[in-house]
């Protein structure tokens, strides 16, 4: 993994017609991933090839029968339309919602240009398809909620049993410093109140491998799109992010702690000693109690018979995740970088634990680094502005729907622009719109596509078809196997029409 662990994102947004609030928002869907086909690409279809959804990384498969229709994206029919995109992602409809699922990248800060980078292309291609309104969030507060995922590429070697195990130690109590907050208590916004995370309680089960019910803190689904040695980890549990550094550390910290999975393995080592003393009895009831908890104070019940609160817990994560890379011997600046932004959120987490309300709102700094307190912020001065005593006031619900609203240029974030830390540049997101990352095989793919669009027949993850004349003259097709997502870099690839790669 010296060249970095690959990672993506894929974001599910929300959409509207501001001149037709009833219209169907699978037909606005639509309408929005055809305007964002270009030209030249729109004849390239998606293959299916390499897609396997009922394979469990628990092991064995479930029943084509027995999955809900949702589950099998292999099949042709479960996609409206997809969209190859210039820069080696993918856009299509997933049920209602516009997608966009970003080009592989090798460390957080790389994935962030690359998530930018969708923003736009979304935004503008909303733009084309009539003004539709795009919306970066996972809820809308009445029962329905809608994904933003996280895929790692790691070591098939280490047992998924310990993979889950740390893991949900992890994302049940990030959501301190990840969580995007949100307004109303319940799916259903049955309690009135604020809470720190989007997604916490639409997730109802430990592990499984569905994404649309009883969705699960750790999601089994297991398909690579790489060689046999790799596992991806899809994780379901994450909030969309509107500021950078929350971002950065959902992907960042996830990033570190895998790594230290893959350094130690099966062996007596520091993720036994967190295992052993962290892990929590409840962890669904752990999720929700830790996203209801503005005061990061609740103690949460351990499986060894304690309690810890989830900065505490958090605090340990970040020591092993250190120590595990000076032992490992595993030097980095993205994962140094990311080391340094976690010690500074949970410093951050400190003084917003031990202050009340009005320290809270003159934390200008931790704002910009904590999403969840940035809004809470701008919710509680318009609570006092306009005297409402109330949380279910649907003033506030409107607030935290307009942070949402995806427009470059005018939308909310961007107007706060000068208070929050800012990880990516405009010159860097502008790029990454048109080129695939050069570090990953999705060069090699934004490359063909740029290069002989009128050639390629179809493009997946892990290959891309073209459609050649032999010798003879006779028409066929050539498959470019992109199975090593880490071998068809800029460096290997030659720089002509008929591109490939090594």
């Amino acid at each position: 993994m010296s060249a970095g662990r690959v990672i993506g994102t894929e974001t599910e947004y929300a959409i509207a017609d501001p001149g037709d609030p009833g219209a169907d928002p699978r037909a606005l869907a639509l309408r929005l991933v055809r305007a964002a086909a270009q030209p030249d690409l729109a004849h390239i279809r998606w293959d299916y090839g390499g897609e396997d959804p009922v394979n469990d990384a628990r092991g064995g498969r479930l029943p084509r029968s027995a999955a809900a229709p949702s589950m099998l994206t292999d099949a042709p029919g479960a996609r409206l339309i997809d969209v190859a995109a210039a820069n080696g992602a993918r856009i299509y409809v997933d049920h209602a919602h516009p997608e966009y699922a970003s080009a592989e990248t090798v460390n957080a800060f790389d994935a962030l240009v690359q998530d930018r980078a969708g923003d736009r292309m979304m935004a503008q291609a909303a733009e084309r398809a009539g003004d539709l309104a795009l919306y970066k969030n996972n809820v809308d507060g009445k029962g329905a909620a809608w994904g933003s995922h996280e895929n790692y590429l790691m070591d098939r070697a280490v047992p998924f049993a310990r993979v889950a195990a740390l893991m949900t130690i992890h994302f049940v109590t990030r959501q301190i410093y990840t969580g995007s907050g949100r307004v109303g208590l319940g799916p259903r916004s049955e309690g009135a109140g604020f809470q720190l995370s989007q997604r916490a309680d639409y997730l109802t089960s430990r592990i499984g491998l569905q994404t649309t019910f009883g969705r699960p803190i750790i999601n089994t689904r297991d398909e690579s799109h790489a060689g046999p040695g790799s596992r991806r980890l899809h994780v379901i549990v994450g909030d969309a992010n509107r500021l950078d550094a929350p971002l950065v550390l959902k992907l960042g910290t996830t990033d570190l702690l895998l790594g230290l999975l893959e350094s130690e393995g099966d062996s007596t080592s520091l993720v036994d000693e967190l295992l052993d003393r962290w892990m929590l009895d409840d962890p669904v009831a752990a999720l929700h109690t830790v996203s209801h908890d503005v005061t990061l104070t609740k103690p949460l019940a351990l499986a060894n018979g304690g309690f810890a609160d989830a900065l505490a817990i958090q605090k340990a994560l970040l020591g092993a995740a250190r120590q595990g890379r000076r032992d490992a011997d595993r030097p980095g600046p993205a994962g140094d970088r990311v080391l340094k932004l976690w010690d500074q959120a949970l410093e951050d987490l400190a003084l917003v634990r031990s202050g009340d309300d009005e320290a809270r709102l003159a934390m200008h700094d931790q704002a910009g680094r904590l999403e969840w307190l940035l809004k809470w912020q701008l919710l509680e001065r318009l609570r006092r502005r306009r005297s409402i005593s109330d949380w279910s006031d649907p003033r506030l619900a409107a607030l935290d729907l307009a942070w949402a609203r995806v427009d470059p240029g005018r939308d909310l974030p961007w107007r706060l622009r000068g208070s929050v830390l800012r990880l990516a540049d405009s010159d860097q997101i502008t790029r990454a719109m048109d080129q695939g990352p050069e570090q990953t095989r999705a060069w090699c793919r934004s490359q063909l596509l740029h290069r002989c669009p009128d050639a390629v027949r179809a493009v997946s993850w892990s290959r891309v078809i073209l459609e050649e004349r032999g010798s003879d003259g006779e028409p066929g097709t050539r498959v470019v196997d992109l199975s090593d997502p880490l071998g068809h870099t800029r460096s290997s690839c030659r720089d002509d029409r008929d591109i490939y790669c090594r």
